[in-house]
């Protein structure tokens, strides 16, 4: 049997990490700013994340949610604490997408409508109405095109006004900071008003902080800079530092009922314990502050080079050019080993661990520059 033909493929077999940095089976050393789509929060192979995967898997991996699971209690506390969201409940799953279909049925459930906004240039998953509410046709079968969403300009709050007004809207979706869209930052004001209009129209506000969320805008959530609270946050990539998981901060006022959500996997107990050791780390290294010093300094620096456009918040970056990057990020790869990611064709995204040194970015910076 074969693998599906999905992914086209760099000629690179990654068998090692540590920390912000990768080995292939041939002994190449890779600075590593992509960390596998912000999926590296902690960075590969942290001492503490490794005992505690390493522990509990010897001792019990999975049993499922029909019985007790203290480390899915402990982990909702610390998680919580951690993102100034005590009062709210925790669902967990295994996939952004999965968080997005979960966040979008329960806010149907909850005001009995239909329709969605999402915004043009978004990217919410791959799954039936995660596919829907993201902003690239080809993605979309027939068979997830049922689903009745509304697509308006990020930052223009007057075309969601026109369609809150209709009375038919269930949910509005938003990415803290879009990433496929190419590192657009919604606007701190528009982000006010969205979450007063909802508020106004009983409309669900989620925000997809799959990407931009867990420390790695500079703050917890993204949108913490607009100083907002939205009824349901979706979380994913860096919460368990690459074992799959998600999850949904949801607000007081959803009532649970048995039966309308659930999982087989989600929440099991090796995954806790790997986002327990997550957050623990994130604490007492302190990476949120990193992410946030060392994504300044990195803006500044790259604001200084010949690039159309640079954008971002904290170690999520974009790096826009009037032509197409491939060129620059192969070279980037092959002659100055270093990972990026991609978004377009004229856009380089920059999505490195949370423990990304100062030294580190000054390195990415020189080898940066002998592409350009």
């Amino acid at each position: 049997m074969n693998l599906f033909d999905v992914y086209p493929l760099f000629d690179i077999n990654i068998v090692k990490g540590k920390g912000c940095h990768v080995w292939d089976d041939k002994g190449q050393e890779y600075l590593d700013l992509y960390g596998g789509h912000a999926v590296i929060s902690v960075g590969h192979a942290h001492p503490k994340y490794v005992k505690a995967i390493s522990e509990q898997v010897a001792q019990l991996g999975f049993y499922s949610n029909s019985v007790i699971n203290t480390l899915q209690r402990e982990l909702a506390a610390k998680l919580g604490k951690a993102s100034g969201y005590d009062d709210y409940s925790l669902f967990l799953i295994n996939s952004g997408a999965e968080a997005n279909e979960n966040a979008l049925k329960l806010a149907s459930f909850y005001n009995n409508r239909r329709r969605v906004v999402s915004f043009k240039k978004s990217f919410h998953g791959r799954t039936s109405a995660a596919v829907r509410v993201t902003d690239i046709p080809k993605y979309v079968a027939p068979v997830n095109e049922g689903l009745d969403v509304t697509f308006v300009e990020l930052n223009d709050i007057n075309a969601v006004r026109a369609e809150l007004a209709k009375g038919d809207v269930s949910s509005v979706i938003i990415e803290g900071i879009q990433g496929i869209g190419g590192i657009q930052v919604p606007n701190d004001q528009f982000m006010r008003d969205l979450r007063a209009l909802c508020t106004e129209t009983n409309t669900v506000l989620i925000l997809d902080e799959i990407q931009s969320g867990y420390g790695r805008s500079g703050k917890f959530f993204a949108h913490q800079y607009a100083g907002i609270k939205p009824d349901i946050i979706t979380v994913a990539k860096g919460i368990c530092n690459g074992f799959p998981m998600s999850g949904l901060l949801i607000s007081p006022m959803f009532t649970p009922v048995y039966g309308q959500l659930g999982t087989t996997f989600g929440g099991n107990h090796l995954g806790c314990a790997g986002a327990i050791a997550v957050l623990d780390i994130i604490e007492e290294e302190k990476m949120i502050e990193n992410a946030a010093k060392v994504g300044e300094f990195l803006l500044a620096e790259l604001k200084k080079l010949p690039i159309k456009e640079v954008r971002g918040r904290g170690l999520m970056i974009g790096l826009e050019f009037e032509q197409p990057i491939k060129e620059i990020r192969t070279k980037l790869l092959f002659e100055q080993k270093v990972f990026t990611g991609v978004a377009g064709t004229n856009t380089i995204r920059l999505l490195p661990p949370l423990c990304l040194t100062m030294d580190d970015a000054k390195e990415f910076i020189k080898r940066f520059k002998a592409c350009l």
